[in-house]
């Protein structure tokens, strides 16, 4: 049976709450034979219990139905180590600078992992003055196209998106910036270092 939540989760996150399954089923109104059935996967909470269940055991809906528990070990706040999430059904950039469950448009969004530069995915960074000059040869038609280009610097980032049809390019203020981020509709996240 495909469950929304993992009975391996609810179990889980019960025990590092220190929370008895007859605890846990006298908060929710149920009894604590579901809980059982519920934690082995021979059942599943209906959907009004969601939330509820979430509350009781500490975490948010979307922790839940990830059935992943988010701790943030980014507690130095380096931009460097900043995760991004493109949601392939709206195109929606959402930034994180440490680890995070994030959905949008009904589903949970993987980071998005950027791989280096590359001869189809060239970045080529060119100072001019004060700033980087960024151009990406790359087709920009309405089916494949550089979605955004990103500068991530040591105090935060900055986010040109871009549109087929439209040239891929932009201007980045070089103060403090390390590297260039590219984003394909169609083959992922791209780095470039300036350094």
């Amino acid at each position: 049976m495909n469950q929304y939540v993992s009975g391996a989760m609810i179990k889980s996150l019960r025990k590092n709450k220190k929370i008895t399954q007859c605890k846990l089923a006298s908060k929710l109104g149920v009894s604590d034979k579901t809980i059982s059935k519920w934690e082995s996967g021979r059942g599943y909470p209906d959907i009004s219990l969601i939330k509820p269940l979430a509350d009781a055991l500490g975490v948010s809906v979307i922790e839940l139905f990830s059935g992943a528990s988010v701790v943030n070990t980014n507690k130095a706040f380096d931009m460097r180590r900043s995760m991004l999430y493109v949601c392939p059904v709206c195109g929606n950039i959402i930034q994180s600078t440490g680890e995070a469950v994030i959905s949008c448009c009904g589903i949970v969004l993987p980071a998005a992992q950027a791989e280096p530069a590359n001869n189809t995915h060239n970045i080529n960074i060119r100072q001019i003055e004060d700033e980087y000059y960024v151009t990406i040869p790359h087709e920009m038609a309405k089916t494949h196209y550089i979605s955004f280009i990103m500068a991530i610097r040591d105090d935060g980032c900055e986010i040109k998106k871009l549109y087929p049809e439209s040239n891929a390019e932009a201007h980045f203020k070089i103060s403090k910036t390390r590297y260039i981020l590219c984003f394909c509709n169609r083959h992922g996240l791209f780095k470039a270092s300036v350094l």
